[in-house]
């Protein structure tokens, strides 16, 4: 799926992360700032270029704003930008995720 519109979620708070998808063409790019950079970056790129697979996008940049977030929060906020870029609003496949 490509995205043609953009969405955020999440918050600048600590522990938190702010997740921003917009158009992109190409591939999946992901834009990382984050407070435990040096020490999880890799991990975190990583970590959103699966969760956007498995959301079966296609196209889009993924800019993330890390404040210490665990890995269940910025998988969520990724697949919440996902779902409001393509404006799903019921039936949404949480469990599958």
């Amino acid at each position: 799926m490509k995205v043609t519109t953009q969405a955020i979620a999440g918050t600048l708070e600590s522990s938190d992360a702010q997740v921003m998808i917009l158009p992109h063409s190409g591939s999946v790019k992901v834009e990382l700032t984050s407070s435990v950079f040096d020490q999880y970056g890799d991990h975190i790129i990583a970590l959103a270029k699966d969760t956007a697979k498995t959301l079966g996008l296609e196209d889009g940049l993924i800019k993330i704003v890390d404040k210490g977030a665990l890995d269940c929060t910025i998988k969520a906020r990724i697949e919440t930008a996902f779902y409001r870029t393509t404006g799903q609003t019921a039936d949404l496949p949480w469990e599958v995720l």
